[in-house]
């Protein structure tokens, strides 16, 4: 009767050990083994030309676009792009509703410290925009202060309007402060650089807009969960396209050549 008493208590432990080194494998499942399970990779974006942007047929395009759906190839999986809130893209990402965020996504202290993030792979601004008839007036940042901004929610736009004690409202996106402005609801914007090269001025839907001053300097670079081995890989990634030409070709289609970092 002894012996069955330690036998049943040897199983019991056996079993808990079993469970535990099953539960301890499922864990260890890494991000890159994840993705290719699954045979897709979600990536997180905003309407954002010339990185991400749909077609006349409502195909996702742009720079960051078109690199993520090579990577995606690299991978051997297919790509899926979900239009996210950026206000929302850390718990997005936790949450495992994507993959990675992909968006120029300026490589700031809040950004590093939720994300793994890669080497940065692209140089950026905030930019003042207005109307054409005021650029005059707002070259400085003191005398931007007596604007009213339009910034998208939580991204660069909005730190930098809050560093320099400008007035401003939050909308959901970078596109969205430009109808604003345009529409002369709000006087000025905040946005990248690129974008700005990309939708104000002549030959573009805004026409009516241009940008005037220079907020700061930054870099992009592409987020992923914590502990992620998906940076490395686009990392590695990154590094093969810059030396194949592959990357340049692409950023050329978009004219974002002159911001890639070499």
């Amino acid at each position: 009767m002894k012996f069955k008493k330690i036998l049943a208590v040897v199983l019991a432990v056996l079993m808990v050990a079993l469970c535990f080194s099953a539960c301890g494998k499922e864990k260890e499942q890494s991000d890159m083994e994840y993705v290719k399970e699954k045979g897709k990779l979600i990536v997180g974006i905003t309407d954002f030309a010339p990185m991400d942007y749909q077609d006349e047929n409502g195909n996702w395009i742009g720079f960051d676009a078109d690199m993520a759906k090579a990577f995606a190839e690299y991978l051997g999986v297919d790509i899926e792009f979900v239009e996210i809130v950026w206000d929302n893209k850390v718990f997005e990402i936790d949450s495992k509703t994507i993959d990675c965020v992909w968006n120029g996504m300026t490589l700031n202290d809040e950004v590093t410290s939720a994300m793994s993030c890669t080497e940065p792979y692209c140089n950026n601004a905030q930019v003042v925009v207005v109307p054409v008839g005021e650029a005059d007036k707002y070259t400085t940042v003191e005398a931007c202060k007596e604007l009213q901004f339009a910034v998208e929610a939580s991204s660069a736009g909005k730190a930098q309007a809050e560093a320099n004690g400008f007035y401003f409202t939050e909308v959901k996106d970078q596109a969205t402060t430009l109808a604003e402005v345009s529409a002369g609801t709000s006087d000025a914007a905040i946005i990248d650089s690129l974008m700005a090269g990309a939708m104000i001025g002549e030959g573009t839907g805004y026409d009516n807009l241009t940008y005037t001053l220079a907020l700061n300097e930054e870099k992009y670079g592409v987020g992923f969960r914590k502990g992620s081995d998906l940076t490395a890989e686009l990392n590695k990634f990154f590094e093969e396209t810059r030396a194949n030409g592959e990357m340049e070709k692409i950023a050329k289609q978009y004219g974002v050549q002159e911001a890639l970092i070499k």
